[in-house]
């Protein structure tokens, strides 16, 4: 085996699902009027992709564990190429949707499993290194993703921001089938039963959610989300029962773990809607194209991209939870700076001189988190751990869209929100300060949410203590 070759691919694995996530992103108002349907539909060419990824992450993973993780990786990788091209031939918005959740199968099997063989592949010192190296794969996909999506949705079309990930996978798949070839395998079952369980609770969650975005409050979307939220006991009661669980109670006995995991998860909340509701600021509020609106949040990944393999290595030393606390800490500056200044005139380049602390916050937090909760998991369960924490941190960025939206919505008219987010056109004086007033408050709920995490991350900070086996 090459390490080096392995690194490559498994960075670029990463790079490819960056790429993928924020280039959907920024093209989703110019999809929505392209395939002529609404955001009600065009939220779930996200969403739909987010939610299989959540369920589908610890049971790759699981996968992963029984078959063999390079192998499962690899026709990962084949299976989110395909699908990747389907998606850029989709003539209708539902074509879309369902080959987005082909893409999430085959996306799933990868991030699942990077992590993993990470841990296989590298001892435990340099371990935090190539978790910074791949956040820097997500961070240049995230940014190659900002800037090209509003490059090509301007200049060629949206359905081009699928194709790009195609001859990517092509080279990736090739390198990957020939370098990596992990043989560790664990006797593990799947848990189907969670995994229907996990999948009804977060979709009837995120449908109700939506359905009150764009037609108002019911008692009918109210029982939707309440019945999505009266599942995830009946989950846990599963989890605890079942032999090989989505996620293993167990786990969360270990303060490095649980303060860690629970810390990616509130961090995909908190953080994650930061990007979103920003776009639905610059495209919506300003009347920014996708291209100049690409452009002002370029310099955080920028920022994020340089400083991640240096954070990485800072990890290895010891008390990776912390840094990635640090990392939090200036997530939270970010979104308030945001509640204090942002207007509907706000100087471009107060924008930029945020979005560039938020850079740096990410690049703290991404490579420390990673090495901190796979630093005390016992090797048999790198794959079930790994997927652990992909399972909660989707989950999480599902959440953060539906909070979003929702919140937008019911600040202000339904159909006013719709069009800031579609970037109609400018909005005058008035709608505008309603609307970022509402953004205020979105902006203040996820910086609370960010202080949990970082607490959470802090509390995490000891490496040294391990996971009990089982037996």
């Amino acid at each position: 085996m090459n390490i080096k070759l392995i690194l490559i691919v498994l960075t670029l694995g990463t790079l490819m699902a960056a790429v993928d996530t924020t280039i959907v992103l920024l093209a989703l108002p110019t999809m929505t009027i392209s395939l002529h349907t609404d955001l009600y539909l065009s939220i779930w060419v996200l969403l739909a992709y987010l939610i299989v990824l959540a369920i589908l992450s610890t049971q790759s993973g699981r996968i992963g564990d029984i078959a063999g993780r390079s192998k499962v990786y690899n026709i990962g990788f084949v299976i989110f190429t395909i699908a990747s091209a389907l998606c850029g031939l989709s003539p209708d918005v539902y074509l879309l949707i369902s080959f987005r959740v082909l893409q999430a199968i085959g996306g799933a099997l990868l991030t699942a499993n990077s992590y993993a063989i990470i841990a296989d592949v590298f001892p435990p010192n340099k371990r935090g290194q190539a978790y910074g190296i791949t956040s820097l794969g997500w961070n240049v996909g995230a940014l190659l993703g900002i800037v090209l999506g509003g490059i090509i949705t301007t200049f060629i079309g949206w359905r081009y921001i699928f194709y790009i990930n195609v001859p990517i996978g092509i080279i990736s798949a090739i390198i990957g089938f020939r370098e990596i070839k992990t043989i560790n395998k664990v006797n593990t079952k799947l848990d189907i039963s969670g995994a229907i369980i996990l999948g009804i609770s977060i979709t009837l969650i995120s449908i109700g959610a939506m359905l009150t975005a764009s037609s108002g409050l019911t008692t009918e979307y109210i029982a939707e989300i309440v019945a999505g939220l009266l599942l995830v006991p009946v989950f846990l009661f599963n989890e605890m029962k079942v032999k090989a669980p989505i996620i293993n109670v167990n786990v969360f006995k270990i303060r490095i773990l649980s303060f860690s995991l629970m810390a990616s998860f509130l961090q995909g909340i908190g953080a994650l809607a930061l990007t979103f509701l920003l776009i639905m600021y610059l495209q919506g509020v300003r009347g920014l194209s996708p291209l100049d609106s690409s452009l002002l949040l370029t310099p955080g990944y920028v920022i994020a991209s340089i400083l991640a393999p240096f954070m990485g290595r800072i990890a290895d030393r010891g008390k990776p939870g912390i840094l990635a606390g640090i990392g939090l800490l200036l997530t939270f500056i970010s979104l308030m700076l945001y509640y204090f200044i942002l207007t509907p005139t706000t100087s471009f380049y107060y924008i930029l001189g945020i979005t560039a602390i938020t850079g740096a916050g990410s690049s703290m937090f991404w490579p420390s988190n990673a090495a901190a909760v796979m630093f005390s998991a016992p090797r048999e369960y790198y794959g079930a751990v790994s997927g652990i924490s992909r399972t909660l941190g989707s989950i999480g960025t599902a959440l953060s869209y539906v909070l979003s939206i929702t919140v937008a919505t019911l600040v202000i008219p339904r159909y006013v929100a719709f069009e800031i987010f579609l970037g109609v056109h400018s909005l005058d004086g008035n709608i505008s300060n309603s609307f970022v007033s509402g953004l205020h408050f979105a902006f203040l709920v996820s910086a609370a949410i960010i202080v949990a995490a970082a607490i959470l991350s802090v509390l995490g900070g000891n490496t040294t203590q391990k996971i009990p086996r089982k037996g």
